[in-house]
């Protein structure tokens, strides 16, 4: 796992190299919007989704350059997230990656509009043919991106859903669907669509597309699992948010549904179901199966 961890490290530092060439800032004082996106993009992260396009695209022979515009978009599109969860009206936060939120280091308002600006931006870059040669590629990136992150089964629902479940009286069994549903969109959705678009690019038949799809999204839910156990669980200066947050609002959690204990066994099984998804790939997909373990094994 410490080999993989430097892989990750490795990974991480080469994709904040790149960050600084997609912005030119304005001279006037509009600027302020484009230092919020800076800022926001660049406190931290452990650029999983990033992580996942490239890898997924190296299964195919596909490079680092050939999948950084689509890595990058896809960080500013999940950067746009969190800064308008961690606003007043959302969760409320006032810490995210060990920093100050955008909205408290700046203001509310530039906060809104740096997520409008990282979200539309983020879109603009998948446009680009340097992102694909081909603009049936682009069209279809595009599409599935949006998908991934709308109102109807994506990211947006997913929070719609979030933020009203504690207030649903269901039996249990709605409630474990209701989780389920929340999980696999406000998280894992985006993990998918990482997964999606590095096989995309990569041309990947649709047997080998399939495969990647059910494993992404198996470690998709793990990964919100593992995040309501460190909210739970976590040591506050090494996660670098707020915890605690999940039972003090009444979230619906797999943790407030089943436990921890039970939680942990639910996160474990969907992790060894993923491995076993991706095994056809063999040794290529070796950094994937163990981006699945840490998943479940991280402490932030």
């Amino acid at each position: 796992m410490n080999d993989f961890k430097q892989i990750l490290a490795d990974y991480t530092a080469k994709f904040n190299q790149e960050i600084g060439r997609f912005f030119p800032f304005p001279e006037k004082s509009e600027r302020r919007v484009t230092e919020a996106m800076h800022y926001s993009l660049t406190r931290g992260g452990k650029r999983l989704r990033p992580f996942l396009v490239y890898e997924t695209a190296a299964l195919f022979g596909v490079g680092f350059e050939q999948s950084i515009n689509t890595a990058i978009a896809l960080e500013m599109l999940h950067t746009y997230s969190l800064i308008h969860d961690d606003l007043p009206a959302m969760d409320d936060d006032d810490l995210r990656r060990g920093f100050p939120t955008c909205h408290k280091q700046f203001d509310e308002a530039t906060a809104i509009i740096a997520g409008d600006g990282l979200l539309t931006y983020a879109f603009e870059i998948m446009s680009y043919p340097q992102t694909a040669p081909d603009a049936n590629m682009r069209c279809r990136l595009i599409e599935m991106l949006a998908r991934a992150a709308g109102a109807f089964d994506g990211m947006v629902a997913g929070q719609m859903l979030d933020l009203i479940a504690s207030a649903y009286n269901t039996s249990e069994q709605n409630r474990e669907e209701i989780i389920k549903r929340i999980e696999e969109m406000k998280t894992g959705r985006l993990l998918q669509y990482a997964v999606e678009a590095g096989a995309t690019l990569g041309g990947a038949t649709s047997e080998e597309a399939e495969k990647l799809r059910n494993y992404s999204r198996k470690i998709g839910i793990a990964f919100q699992i593992a995040d309501d156990i460190l909210d739970a669980t976590g040591n506050e200066s090494k996660v670098g948010k707020t915890l605690h947050k999940d039972s003090q609002q009444n979230k619906l959690t797999f943790i407030s549904l089943y436990g921890l204990e039970t939680a942990k066994k639910i996160a474990k099984e969907l992790i060894h179901s993923a491995i076993n998804d991706i095994a056809v790939f063999g040794e290529k997909a070796k950094n994937l199966q163990d981006l699945a373990h840490y998943i479940i094994t991280r402490n932030h």
